[in-house]
């Protein structure tokens, strides 16, 4: 349980009004797309991430968000307060209202996938 209040608190900052980051679709890696629109409207988008073991999320930022984890796995997050190691089981669900930038790394034996639920302002 410590874990996922952990994660919350790293992923709770405020954003700058110019990123200098790619957004998640954008943003791969090693040349992957890990991220697909499943559904764009002119007032949400709705993406599905997957990351297998090995794969993670280059370098980018959230805008508000919504998240919701179909499969779980262990993670390493690098953001500006540092590297840290959470599980993130399936199930759990986030909120943030920004995040400037961080990057994972599925460091776990199993796929993760997640659902992120974004209101376009």
């Amino acid at each position: 349980m410590k874990h996922l209040v952990l994660l919350v608190l790293i992923f709770i900052f405020s954003c700058s009004s110019e990123q200098k980051f790619p957004d998640p679709v954008e943003a791969g890696w090693k040349g992957q797309d890990v991220c697909k629109i499943l559904k764009e409207t002119d007032k949400l988008r709705t993406l599905e991430c997957t990351f297998p073991p090995g794969i993670g999320h280059e370098k980018h930022f959230h805008a508000e968000h919504f998240g919701y984890t179909l499969k779980g796995s262990r993670f390493r997050i690098t953001d500006e307060s540092g590297t840290r190691e959470v599980d993130v089981p399936a199930g759990y669900d986030f909120y943030n209202q920004c995040i400037e930038w961080h990057e994972v790394l599925n460091i776990g034996d199993s796929t993760a996938v997640f659902l992120i639920i974004e209101p376009k302002l």
